[in-house]
């Protein structure tokens, strides 16, 4: 039906850069909401930010100020650029969609499997 795949992450040292992208495809009729959730080990999954279908963009307190979210609705994707990384910002980033599929009009929440990204020296 509907697929989710991040892409972009990796290793990158302190103060560094990464853009995440996730890509939707499948039997889409429309996606609302796109959204980037963050788990470290040990740790809960923690909210990143998120943008409506509307275009609409919210950035959690603790990126707010080094990422940004933004959307590309002809490509159905959604990206994170990451600036100024932490050690702290280490975790596995999850995409979130909220889609509306060709197979009937009621939306669905879906899930990426996940990029890794690891802010070391």
């Amino acid at each position: 039906q509907v697929q989710l795949v991040e892409s972009g992450g990796g290793l990158v040292q302190p103060g560094g850069s990464l853009r995440l992208s996730c890509a939707a495809s499948g039997s889409i009729f429309s996606i609302n909401a796109m959204a980037w959730y963050r788990q470290a080990p040990g740790k809960e999954r923690e909210y990143v930010a998120a943008t409506t279908g509307g275009g609409n963009t919210n950035v959690a307190i603790s990126v707010k100020g080094r990422f940004t979210i933004s959307r590309d609705n002809a490509k159905n994707t959604v990206y994170l650029q990451m600036n100024s990384l932490k050690p702290e910002d280490t975790a596995v980033y999850y995409c979130n969609a909220g889609v509306r599929t060709s197979l009937g009009g009621l939306e669905r929440d879906y899930w990426g499997q996940g990029t890794q990204v690891t802010v070391s020296s």
